[in-house]
């Protein structure tokens, strides 16, 4: 699976994208996150205000409890704006 960071979020994180292999319980966006978080401080800081942080598979806006499989794409960005 490879995960992409934006903005701030990937300023926090440390990194712009990396390709994981989450546990077999990592079966939602929900759980993604919540395995992400877990993995060290910064991803922890990054993702704290879930409330903030859109998420993309494979390019489509998706919710937490979207499911995703190994071979997805995952963006994770802050609000978009635009004028």
């Amino acid at each position: 699976m490879r995960i992409l960071y934006f903005a701030w979020i990937r300023a926090k994180v440390g990194i712009a994208a990396e390709d994981v292999a989450p546990p077999v319980e990592v079966t939602t966006v929900g759980t993604l996150l919540d395995w992400l978080a877990a993995r060290g401080p910064n991803y922890a800081e990054a993702l704290k205000t879930r409330s903030v942080v859109k998420t993309a598979v494979n390019q489509e806006y998706v919710e937490d409890d979207h499911p995703i499989t190994m071979g997805d794409e995952v963006a994770l960005f802050p609000p978009v704006t635009g004028g």
